[in-house]
């Protein structure tokens, strides 16, 4: 099989593995923080704008932030921008004189590391209306442009790792011959230029969550040339079209090198071959191409929002580098080890062995600091989804290591054998021996018994040599053969180390989960003002049936303010002779605590209230609709200190 042919085989096989793994959505690296108004609040008067506050900063759209009317009549007054320049931030303003009624918002906007989500939340002014907007309950990427988009994203990953392996196992492994990985790199330029023109166009219908019919809308492609992906996108060509002139020079001077002079034999060559360095220039275009392309991930992913991101970014950059280094040189060695027709040097596999203990050591330091930074803490280790794959790439990546390992040992193994065969002379040294004792008779110091008997000594050395020759030669074959079957292993294990990864840049962090959750707490506990709880009720009679909305403020230890109102069977504001209100709490055996309701004209409430410790209370309420009829109904609320 070619090279090309094996590159092809290798990005089908990522996709198969995709595909075997499932394309789920993406999640979301960002989340709701706040909004204003709160979800499923009863506003007694029209909000000026709408705001959204996120747990990282999001990229937004003219129509970002979508109001809708009972009747689905969009009431935004303005474009969606950040609200007080802050970039976590967002707000529309609203039409004035709103009437009253539920209405919806409807919300889509990017993650700082470029991935899509949205959402929708409710409010209510005056009261709830009995219709609201019909939102669909789309997901926030379109399922196929999704998977064109994480095939594409694949496809890069393991061009780029062929690309820079190969390339820096001709550099500096300094085979014997770079022809057999020709192939090789171009395949990985080929397909790292096709995959990043791809995600060029995706991106647009991916972050608007449209169809691939989408692909050339001239409006997405702009907005896509625009954003902070795109241009780590565009600068990813211009890097690739550099690495194309850098490739050609140096496969030129590959060939040059190569060359014999007729006036040489090739044993003569071979040793001065082993000591032909790169030139310090070509090693340091190399290398600024290959962090460029580095820069380009670190740019649109994880390492761009968060904590620390400079470090981050420099932690995300060594990172993809050493495991391109490794797992591309693993399928340059591979490909020499097979294709070469002249034997892969011992000292070639050598220093690919250092080679990929040093990039191992950086992905291990390099791959602590991201788990630290990504999961926060060892509770987010196995609570989380970014934590569970994170553990599965651990495991992956010890039989990696454990595969290395044996190739190491193959490598020492091989480097010791060959040393006997470059020393031919041993051989000529002991036919020289020989003719010294045939030389023996010739002085007259043997007799014609003597030189029979060291003639067939002669004689059973000859047949022996041979036999020799073939066993010394057929040792190191056959470690090669056990070095190619182990550096196979880790070419295997290694492409499920990069799908696993790949899935990993995919997935929001374990630290932004823990944050989210407590931000939602955080919410609970300061930043909402009130919760509402809405429960129907039903006595069994006749137009005895309807709903209460408790409103509890500020739902925290001590004083509340409680307002208790009656919907009636027709949305409207009903009145009952009675409502009364309790509060228990089980855990501690605190309860029931009247609250002591009062009719206020309209609706029933107090303002004094007081709750003495935080937790999980039940919320009993009695509506009393007739002097013999009434119903109780009971709800949890939370309550915090």
């Amino acid at each position: 099989m070619s090279a090309p042919r094996r590159a092809v085989a290798l990005v089908a096989l990522l996709g198969a593995l995709f595909v075997l793994g499932g394309a789920g959505p993406v999640s979301a690296h960002s989340a709701v923080r706040e909004t204003t108004p709160g979800e499923g609040t009863v506003l007694k008067s029209a909000p000026k704008q709408v705001t959204m506050t996120f747990t990282e900063s999001v990229g937004i759209t003219d129509d970002s932030l979508r109001v809708l009317s009972p009747e689905n009549r969009r009431v935004n007054a303005g474009d969606t921008e950040h609200a007080s320049g802050r970039s976590d931030s967002v707000r529309v303003p609203l039409d004035d004189g709103l009437a009253d009624g539920t209405y919806t918002v409807a919300w889509r906007v990017v993650s700082a590391d470029s991935h899509p989500i949205s959402g929708a939340f409710t409010f209510s002014i005056g009261k709830p209306s009995e219709t609201t907007a019909s939102v669909s309950a789309e997901p926030a990427v379109n399922p196929a442009s999704g998977a064109l988009y994480d095939i594409a994203r694949y496809a890069a990953y393991a061009a780029v790792a062929l690309l820079i392996g190969a390339a820096t196992f001709v550099l500096v492994c300094r085979p014997d011959s770079a022809e057999p990985l020709r192939g090789l790199v171009r395949a990985g330029w080929w397909v790292l230029v096709a995959s990043t023109a791809a995600l060029l166009l995706i991106r647009g219908p991916y972050e608007r969550g449209t169809g691939p019919s989408t692909l050339l809308d001239p409006e997405l492609i702009e907005n896509t040339l625009t954003s902070r992906p795109g241009w780590a996108l565009l600068a990813r060509l211009a890097l690739l079209a550099g690495a194309a002139v850098f490739l050609v020079r140096l496969g030129r001077g590959a060939a040059a090198e190569t060359e014999i002079p007729e006036t040489e034999s090739p044993e003569k060559e071979s040793p001065e071959k082993e000591q032909v360095r790169p030139k310090p220039v070509v090693v340091a275009v190399g290398g600024v191409l290959a962090v460029g392309l580095a820069v380009t991930w670190a740019a649109a992913e994880h390492a761009s929002a968060g904590i620390q991101v400079p470090l981050a970014m420099t932690s995300s950059v060594l990172h993809l580098l050493a495991m391109a280094v490794w797992l591309g040189g693993l399928a340059a060695l591979l490909t020499t080890l097979h294709r070469s027709e002249a034997l892969l040097p011992a000292a070639s596999v050598a220093r690919f062995s250092r080679l990929a203990f040093a990039s191992v050591a950086v992905l291990v330091l390099t791959g602590v600091y991201q788990s630290w930074r990504g999961l926060g803490s060892w509770d987010a280790a196995f609570d989380t989804s970014y934590g569970r794959i994170l553990v599965a790439k651990v495991c992956a990546v010890v039989l990696l290591l454990a595969a290395a390992g044996f190739s190491r040992r193959w490598t020492g193994r091989l480097t010791v054998a060959e040393e006997p065969l470059r020393v031919p002379v041993l051989e000529t040294v002991g036919a020289r021996a020989g003719g010294g004792a045939d030389s023996g008779p010739g002085a007259g110091s043997s007799s014609g018994d003597t030189g029979e008997s060291a003639s067939a000594a002669a004689g059973d050395g000859s047949e022996e040599k041979p036999e020799n020759e073939s066993e010394q030669a057929s040792a190191p074959g056959a470690r090669r053969g056990a070095l190619r079957r182990s550096v196979l292993a880790e070419v295997v294990v290694g492409v499920v180390v990069l799908v696993i990864t790949t899935v990993l840049t995919g997935t929001q962090p374990g630290r932004a989960e823990i944050e989210t959750a407590a931000a939602e707490e955080t919410a609970a506990a300061g930043q909402r003002t009130a919760s509402t709880t809405l429960i129907p009720f039903d006595v069994g009679t006749p137009g005895g049936h309807g709903k209460v909305q408790i409103v509890l403020e500020p739902g925290r230890v001590g004083e509340n303010t409680v307002e208790a109102v009656i919907i009636g069977p027709d949305g409207g504001i009903a009145t009952v002779p009675e409502i009364r209100l309790s509060f228990t709490l089980a855990s501690q055996k605190i309860g029931p605590i009247d609250a002591g309701l009062t009719n206020k004209g309209g609706y029933w409430g107090t303002s004094s209230l007081n709750l003495p410790i935080p937790g999980t209370w039940t919320m009993k309420v009695t509506v009393r609709t007739s002097d013999i009829d009434q119903v109780s109904e009971t709800r949890r609320v939370k309550i915090i200190r």
